[in-house]
Order: structure tokens, then C-alpha cells, then sequence
């Protein structure tokens, strides 16, 4: 015989477990409704994977498992799913929840299964899973998901199983005819939890003597295994899970740990049973054992019944006479709790079913005042002090009720029981946990949300940082490119010539700069040059259709006021492209009057411009210049209108062309103050000409020769081929985006503002290389 041993505490309340025994195991009808919740058990609720209107079978999963602390749930009978609602739950505080109603169809049609013949040829992983998908929790207590139990971790060796057959409870006896009837299955689930936890060492049933026949079943059952059934004296609560331990170990479970921490795994045998049929016949849990019993009913026994069957369903068929029942409770008497309504549904946590009469289950007396006669400490098995955690309790000071171990209570009701003052303790220390637990997850909430912010704080601080170091970077490179802008003017100034030799140097660089803009028209047939007058047309055109929609839109004055100035920039290009596009239609066609030779005039305008005046060359310079400004402010203003990526450069060109104006400016009343007369004279009627300063002959060679080479140039263009100018075309563009490509990788080196201008004009370059290259293929 196995040692036991004795436990602090427990009490020896009337067993009054004869009334549901006399009967065997019964069955009732299918309800019309099965109202089955999505939480029977401790842990997070399963997540419905039906919908309203859905045909389901019995045994198919209509709820499946969300995370590891969860558990499927199925459908017990076939049928439509009619509702996916809160109905009213199986709980000490009549709280709803959400369910899902099926209309049962009474065929009772059952999904098709997937039975395992040795479950020992597969993998323990499998299994567990199987477990878990099945949807079985534990039968016997709070109803935690097996598969976790199942499943230790690798820290916690397993040494000793214990199948839970005490059912020390008054009047419940689900258990005890189970074990009566079903004595194999209990034997074969013990054996299959053996061998998920690695074959422990121990494996034990414990029972209460009070069960002599279910006693005699299991041993008979368990002949020729290493399966010990340990009997053991009745007491109350033998049946808690550390309680057990201690009687059939000797050991106790420390505070705030688990039986696994120790080596122990316990289980209910009802839990067991359900186990084993999940994995060797592939059944889910849909029904379980209950006991239906109380004088205000007509028929006590237990009977096999289908999860989410009404409790009312069940009293109805049970001779239920509302007249004489004190009141309807979900389990024992001891650790039951009363049920407000009858429409509840039956979980895979009820193992009994209680209707007593007034008489056999008087409502409690009023609570007097506690005379602190200690009985509650003689009788908590837990060895925990009642008086002081109800004085606690009733002050809500919490961190003495965890100083004094409130969770190590399993609210057995003991106390309660033994309390000469009639107090209600359990409901004060139940009520005490749900208070904790909350403030614990406010806290979590809390310091979440601490977190959040924090983290928020830090982010922005950080973005702050990376914006202030970008706007330095960009700051630095502005300052680097003003100072070499204003190196490379301090040399163009200290190498320029004064002013009546950079006058006289003017005709040469125009008249190179003339002959290079006619070598490009003559590149240029008349259809090309009418396609991108058309095309600059065409664009300017959408531009202003653009801005005309974004000023329909502006949600503010201010920004109204941006567009219609972007609109007037854009008018005015368009007027320009129009004038332009005229002009060129005005020109003769091809086959009249021949247009005039492009070079030649560009020779004509050099000579001119080398027999006028410095001051009449000068006056001409600034009045190019200043149409150039007024052209580059307008493109400035429509750039900051549509606001582009090019306002830097844009701002720049501006600058350069101001300053080329003052000093033209500057250079222009030098001229007129030279050529002046003097105030002492009379001035003669040679004087009163306009003066003429000889250009000196060295400036005349240089025109000459620049003018000669315009003409050999124009002469060569004249001799070749189309193809040789197509050639000699695409050398030209290719040495020009050589060095629009080595500006654009020096510009994005230095971080300069002019980068985008660049990357346009290199884009320019290689479609107009590729179109050259397109029209010599073809040629």
C-alpha cells in the first residue's frame, strides 16, 4: 500500500452523494438551441471561424485556439448556426459574453474523424497539438487547457502523473461514475499522459475511500500496469490539486509556484478519459459526465450531456419544481456559485447541476461580527490566516493581502464553512483577487503607455536632431559654395583687362558665340525647328492649364494668391512661345526667297559691333544684360510659385546677372565721362560728332581671325556630308555630357544646391545624343 500523507485543516461536511447514484449513467434528447461560448475555460477566449447561416456537423470546430493559453471549440450536435451573440454565461457575476447558436437539425450527423491507432509512432509534438485543436481543458477545476499541462518546459523534469479521481465535494459524483463505468478509458488516458510527459517515474490515481466500487474498477482495470491507486480517508478538500500532492507525496508546492516546478503533473481522470478519445479515436470534446441532483428535482443522476445544452433544457427534463428550490448552483455546494438565470449553457466545467429545496439548502444567515475564535485557521488547508486577510480584504489593502498570500487560497469555502459568525470569507477574498488583478493590469497598461510616450518623446527628439544636422550639412555646403563663387569672381576680377580692352575683346567672343548658334541651325531642319517651337508651345500651354486648376482648389488666400502670380508667369510664357512660333511661320519657305545665311550674319553683326563706340557697345551690353535679368526674375518668381527644386540655382543666376548689370553700369559712366568735353572749350563741330575711338589693331586681328575661322567652319559644314555633321554632332554632344556628368559628380560631392539644375541639363543632353544617334542610324 502506497504511504499517504495527512494535510492541515479540512472539514467533514455532509457527503450526501447517495441521491445521484442510484440511478446509472443516463442521456437526454438534443435541445432545439446549443448555446456554446467561446471561453470554457482559463484563458483567452477561441476566435469563431463560422458565420451566421453555416451548416456545421458535429465534432467540426467552429471556434478555433488564438495563442497558446486557449482551447477550440466544437460543435456538439449538427445543425445551423442561427447567432454569433453575448448570451448570458456560466460565472458568479452573471456576466455575458459572446457565443455561438446553433439551431440543432436532430440528424445528429457527425464530421469525419481521424482516429490513431498507436499513438506512440507519432510525434509528441503531434499529439499535444491534437490535444489542443480537440479543445480539451481540465474537467475537474478551473479549466485550464490540458495541452500547456501537457507540454512542461524544459526546465521542469517530470517525475510523478497524478490522475485526480477524489471528487471530494458533497453531492457531486460525475467522477465516481465515470471511474464505475468507463475504468479502461480512465487506465488508457493515464497511460497516454505518461507517455507525453516522457514516461515520469510515478504514476499515480488518487481516490477517496468513500468510492469502494470505483476503487475496485480502476484496480482491476490497472492490473499488470505501473499505474498505483492510492486510497485515502474522505476529507474536504482532498480534491485540491496541491492538497493531493502533499497526501500522496508528502510534498508541498511552494508559494506563487506550480505543481511542474517540483516535478508533478496533475490531472482530472474525467480530463484523461477525453484525452485519450481525442487522440485514439479522434473525438472533440463536445459532451462530458453531470451530476443533476437536488430535492427540487423529480429524478438525481448522472447523465451524459452535449456542451451547450441550456441548464433549463436539462432541470425540464429532470422533473425541475421551481416552487421548492432555494436557489440553482453551478457545482457543489461548497465551491459552486449560484446561477441567476436557467438560460446558461452547460461548459466543460460543469460537473454537477444543483437544485435544492429550501429546506435541504437554507438561504446562509445574516454575517455578525467576527469574534475571532480562529476556526477559520483550523480549517484552511492552505495554512494561510482567514481573519486577517478578511480584515484586509474589507480595507482593500492589497499589499498585505499579497504579503499574506491571498492567491495560494483555493477558495475551497472551508472558512466560510466552519465561521460561527456566518461571514461570507471567500466571497470577500474572490472579490479581493478580481480587485488585484486589475490594478495589475492597469499598472501594465500604464507603464505601457509610460513606455509609449517615452519612446515617442525620444523619436521626436531624435528627428529634431537628424532635421538640425541636415540644415547644418546644407548650410555648410551653401557657405562652401559662396566662398568658392567668390574665389572664382576675386580671380575673374583680378585677371580682367580694363575696360576699353574687355570692350574691344566683345566682337571676338560674340562673333565665336554667333557662329556656334549658327552651326546649330544649320544642324536643325525647319520641321525640327517648328516640332520644338510646338512642343515648347504645347507645354507652356499645360503649365497654365495647371496652375489654373491648382488656384481652383487653393484652400486659403495665401496660397490663391501664389497661384494667380504663378499664373500670370505662365501667361507670359505662353505669349512668348506663341510670338516665337509666329515668327518662325513668317519666315520664307523652302523654295522662295532663300533665307538669309546664319553665318554670314553673324559675321555681319561682329563687324558691326566692332566699329562702334566703347560707350555705344557698352549701352548695347546692358541693355541685353538687363532683358536677361528681367527674363531670369520672372523664371525665379514661377519657381517659387510651383515650389521647385531649382529656386537656389535660379536665385543665383539672378544674383550674377544684377552684379553683371551694376558693373556694366559702372563701366558705362566711365565711358561717357572720358568722351566728355571740357567745360573750358567750346566744343567744334568736329566734337559735337559722336566720338569715335579707333580700336586698336591688335583687337582688329583678333576679330579677323575669329571671324575667319567662323567662315572656314561654315565652309567646312557647307563641304560635308549629312552624314559627316551627324558625326561630327554626336563628338560634339559627347564631350558635352562628359564634362554635364563630371559637374553633376562634383555638384553631389560638394552637397551643392545646383544638383538638380545639372541632372536636367545631363538628361537634355543624353535624349539629344540619342536622338542624333537615331537620325544617323536611319541616314
Amino acid at each position: 500500500m502506497t504511504q499517504i500523507w495527512p494535510i492541515h485543516g479540512g472539514i467533514h461536511p455532509a457527503e450526501q452523494k447517495q441521491q445521484s447514484m442510484a440511478l446509472p449513467l443516463g442521456a437526454i434528447p438534443l435541445p432545439p438551441t446549443l448555446v456554446l461560448p467561446l471561453n470554457q475555460h482559463l484563458g483567452a477566449p477561441a476566435e469563431p471561424c463560422v458565420a451566421v447561416g453555416d451548416r456545421v456537423l458535429t465534432g467540426q470546430m467552429i471556434a478555433e485556439p488564438i495563442g497558446p493559453f486557449s482551447a477550440a471549440v466544437h460543435a456538439s450536435s449538427s445543425g445551423k448556426v442561427i447567432a454569433i451573440e453575448d448570451r448570458p454565461l456560466p460565472h458568479p457575476s452573471g456576466m455575458h459574453g459572446p457565443c455561438i447558436v446553433i439551431e440543432t437539425d436532430g440528424l445528429d450527423q457527425w464530421v469525419a474523424l481521424a482516429p490513431c491507432d498507436d499513438y506512440k509512432a507519432e510525434a509528441l509534438t503531434a499529439l499535444v497539438e491534437k490535444i489542443r485543436r480537440a479543445g480539451i481543458a481540465g474537467m475537474g477545476g478551473a479549466g485550464f487547457p490540458t495541452a500547456i499541462k501537457m507540454a512542461p518546459k524544459a526546465n521542469q523534469p517530470i517525475h510523478t502523473l497524478i490522475l485526480n479521481g477524489t471528487e471530494c465535494e458533497p453531492y457531486i459524483t460525475a467522477d465516481d461514475r465515470l471511474m464505475r463505468d468507463r475504468p479502461a478509458e480512465v487506465i488508457a488516458g493515464a497511460q497516454l499522459m505518461a507517455h507525453l510527459l516522457g514516461e515520469p517515474k510515478n504514476i499515480l490515481i488518487g481516490i477517496e475511500d468513500n468510492k469502494p466500487e470505483a476503487i475496485a474498477a480502476l484496480q482491476s482495470a490497472a492490473h499488470g500496469s505501473r499505474i498505483s491507486i492510492v486510497v485515502f480517508p474522505t476529507k474536504y478538500p482532498s480534491g485540491g490539486e496541491k492538497q493531493l500532492i502533499q497526501i500522496v507525496t508528502g510534498k508541498e508546492v511552494p508559494s506563487g509556484k506550480i505543481p511542474a516546478d517540483i516535478g508533478i503533473v496533475v490531472q482530472n481522470v474525467g480530463t484523461a478519459v477525453t484525452a485519450w478519445r481525442a487522440v485514439a479515436l479522434g473525438e472533440p470534446l463536445i459532451s462530458r459526465t453531470t451530476t443533476v441532483v437536488g430535492e427540487a428535482l423529480e429524478i438525481q443522476r448522472n447523465i451524459d450531456v452535449r456542451l451547450g445544452t441550456p441548464i433549463g433544457h436539462v432541470l425540464a427534463l429532470h422533473g425541475f419544481d421551481a416552487a421548492k428550490v432555494s436557489r440553482l448552483i453551478m457545482g457543489g455546494p461548497m465551491m459552486g456559485f449560484t446561477l441567476e438565470t436557467a438560460e446558461v449553457p452547460v461548459v466543460k466545467t460543469t460537473n454537477c447541476i444543483l437544485a435544492p429545496s429550501k429546506k435541504e439548502l437554507p438561504a446562509p444567515a445574516p454575517a455578525q461580527a467576527c469574534i475571532r475564535c480562529g476556526l477559520c485557521a483550523e480549517a484552511c488547508p492552505a495554512s494561510l490566516l482567514p481573519q486577517q486577510l478578511y480584515w484586509y480584504a474589507r480595507a482593500e489593502e492589497h499589499d498585505k493581502l499579497e504579503a499574506y498570500n491571498l492567491f495560494d487560497c483555493i477558495e475551497c469555502g472551508a472558512c466560510s464553512y466552519v465561521c460561527p459568525s456566518s461571514i461570507p470569507l471567500v466571497q470577500y477574498y474572490r472579490a479581493a483577487k478580481g480587485d488585484i488583478r486589475e490594478a495589475r493590469l492597469d499598472k501594465i497598461k500604464s507603464d505601457r503607455s509610460r513606455e509609449r510616450f517615452a519612446f515617442r518623446q525620444e523619436r521626436i527628439a531624435r528627428a529634431e536632431q537628424e532635421k538640425e544636422a541636415k540644415r547644418a550639412e546644407r548650410a555648410k555646403a551653401a557657405a562652401l559654395a559662396k566662398e568658392k563663387m567668390a574665389a572664382q569672381k576675386a580671380a575673374a576680377q583680378g585677371e580682367q583687362k580694363p575696360a576699353s580692352t574687355a570692350s574691344a575683346a566683345d566682337p571676338v567672343a560674340a562673333a565665336i558665340a554667333n557662329a556656334k548658334k549658327a552651326q546649330q541651325a544649320l544642324q536643325q531642319s525647319p520641321q525640327e525647328q517648328r516640332e520644338k517651337l510646338e512642343r515648347q508651345l504645347s507645354s507652356a500651354q499645360s503649365r497654365l492649364e495647371l496652375t489654373q486648376q491648382k488656384l481652383a482648389g487653393a484652400l486659403s488666400d495665401e496660397q490663391a494668391e501664389k497661384f494667380r502670380a504663378a499664373i500670370k508667369g505662365a501667361e507670359l510664357k505662353l505669349q512668348e512661345a506663341q510670338q516665337k512660333l509666329n515668327d518662325f511661320e513668317k519666315q520664307p519657305a523652302a523654295g522662295s526667297a532663300a533665307p538669309e545665311d546664319p553665318v554670314a550674319a553673324a559675321i555681319a553683326r561682329a563687324q558691326a559691333k566692332m566699329s562702334l563706340a566703347p560707350d555705344e557697345k557698352l549701352t548695347a551690353n546692358l541693355a541685353s544684360l538687363q532683358t536677361r535679368l528681367t527674363k531670369a526674375q520672372e523664371k525665379l518668381a514661377q519657381a517659387k510659385a510651383d515650389n521647385a527644386s531649382t529656386v537656389e540655382a535660379l536665385q543665383l543666376g539672378v544674383d550674377k546677372l544684377a552684379q553683371k548689370v551694376a558693373e556694366t553700369e559702372q563701366a558705362l559712366a566711365a565711358a561717357l565721362a572720358e568722351t566728355e568735353p571740357s567745360a573750358e572749350t567750346e566744343p567744334s563741330a568736329e566734337k559735337t560728332a559722336s566720338p569715335k575711338i579707333a580700336t586698336p589693331p591688335a583687337e582688329q586681328d583678333a576679330a579677323s581671325m575669329a571671324i575667319e575661322r567662323a567662315k572656314a567652319k561654315a565652309e567646312a559644314l557647307a563641304a560635308m556630308s549629312e552624314d559627316d555633321k551627324l558625326r561630327q554632332q554626336i563628338e560634339s554632344l559627347q564631350a558635352r555630357l562628359m564634362k554635364a556628368q563630371e559637374k553633376l559628380a562634383s555638384a553631389e560631392a560638394e552637397a551643392s544646391p545646383h544638383v538638380d539644375a545639372l541632372k536636367t541639363a545631363a538628361v537634355k543632353l543624353e535624349a539629344k545624343l540619342a536622338e542624333t544617334q537615331s537620325k544617323l542610324e536611319n541616314a
